[in-house]
């Protein structure tokens, strides 16, 4: 298990302490965080490749800034697993100076595995002025899930009207412990048929992937329109949803 880095003021400066519990928020003067920052506000999907994501946390302070420490951190019952952590870059403006960082997350490493996606995961930034105010507190962060694909194919094309349309697709997940995308199994997903000429998808039924993570059934051609795939997620897994494919009915 990777041990976190928390940082402590010491005779003012920011010196790493190893500690293995999140901290508790810490305030001295008046230095106050005004906003924070991870990913852009979004859920951060992680695939089989390496993902940059930034942070960042904006403060009010007059004196200015003189070190910080800004990290993104995962536990698993209690205890760290992952730890991403650096000194912030600072941009004063307005009298708020916004500090950033970005950490690489990459799923080939030993660090980030199935077991880390989702929830518990955490940004702790901690600010030290240069006239001694400090602030270091832990923000519930942005989830960090893993990749999900979906595929569509619906024919035959065209079609004769009151005949089968069969909907064919995979979903494919990525598994950061191998490092590649698998069928992604027993999920449900919906089936979803959009009539020429409108703008609203309807639910027709929903389908359980097989073994392989493959979905196969039919309908019955009824007017021309499009057929998507639709996959509402998990809090490890994000929703996705297919591009409509065209079947024309004669």
């Amino acid at each position: 298990m990777r041990t976190r880095f928390v940082v402590a003021a010491v005779s003012g400066a920011l010196t790493a302490a190893v500690l293995g519990t999140p901290t508790a928020q810490a305030v001295q003067g008046n230095l106050t965080v005004t906003k924070v920052v991870v990913n852009g506000g979004k859920n951060i999907v992680l695939g089989t490749g390496k993902k940059t994501v930034s942070v960042s946390v904006t403060v009010r302070e007059d004196s200015g800034i003189r070190d910080t420490f800004l990290e993104l951190w995962h536990s698993t019952n209690g205890e760290l697993d992952v730890s991403h952590h650096k000194a912030g870059t600072c941009t004063a403006s307005g009298g708020l100076t916004t500090c950033s960082a970005s950490f690489v997350l990459d799923p080939a490493s030993d660090v980030i595995s199935n077991k880390v996606a989702g929830g518990n995961w955490k940004f702790y930034a901690q600010v030290q002025a240069k006239d001694g105010d400090y602030f270091s507190n832990d923000y519930p962060t942005v989830r960090v899930q893993r990749a999900a694909s979906l595929t569509v194919d619906a024919g035959p094309e065209p079609v004769t009207k009151g005949k089968a349309v069969t909907v064919t697709g995979r979903m494919l997940l990525a598994d950061w412990n191998l490092n590649r995308y698998r069928g992604y199994s027993g999920q449900s997903v919906k089936l979803q048929f959009r009539k020429s000429g409108t703008s609203v998808y309807s639910t027709v039924k929903t389908v359980t992937t097989n073994s392989t993570g493959d979905l196969r059934t039919a309908v019955t051609a009824s007017s021309d329109g499009y057929w998507r795939w639709t996959f509402a997620g998990w809090s490890t897994v994000p929703a996705v949803t297919t591009a409509g494919d065209f079947v024309d009915v004669r």
